[in-house]
């Protein structure tokens, strides 16, 4: 027998390919999880092999490897504080007036094959209903963040249709 220790099989590029396209459908402590148990079996648990074989972040693997050790998931909160809420979120009263505004001067699409509603109605004139309606000046967005927040509830800016009449398309004899 050899006085060699050990070394794990390393994988072939096919493979290392098929485990970067696994860990990338995978999301937050199931992932490091996924890279902690490849880098188990393909890398002796060395993070920084991991890193030069399948091009993952060491520090992510070594959560991962750390994770798995003590048995404790750490949980980030990236959710909790990233981004901006939309206006409706953090007006919920001014934004049910808006709403109401807007059902006023709308008409829904003729040929009824989709939700849009038609209105005649323009950002600056929403932004003048709602002062007049009484909501503060601070809760007002800006004009072109107001012509956004229609679209995004359903209300494009289009001349609304008129009926149409029907043809007579009775022949005369």
């Amino acid at each position: 027998m050899s006085d060699a220790p050990f070394l794990p099989k390393r994988p072939t590029p096919s493979q290392v390919e098929d485990l970067r396209l696994a860990a990338t459908q995978l999301k937050g402590a199931h992932r490091r999880a996924f890279q902690a148990e490849m880098t188990l079996k393909y890398c002796e648990g060395n993070s920084r092999l991991a890193e030069s074989i399948f091009g993952w972040g060491r520090q992510t693997v070594a959560l991962g490897l750390a994770e798995k050790q003590t048995g404790l998931v750490c949980v980030g909160a990236q959710s909790g504080f990233g981004g901006n809420h939309k206006w409706e979120e953090r007006y919920p009263d001014a934004a049910a007036t808006l709403v109401n505004i807007a059902e006023a001067h709308s008409q829904q699409d003729p040929s009824f094959t989709t939700s849009i509603a038609y209105t005649r109605l323009t950002a600056p004139e929403a932004l003048r209903q709602l002062q007049t309606q009484g909501v503060p000046e601070e809760q007002l967005p800006a004009r072109s963040t107001m012509a956004v927040i229609l679209n995004r509830l359903g209300y494009r800016l289009r001349p609304v249709v008129k009926a149409k009449p029907q043809k007579n398309c009775l022949k005369r004899t």
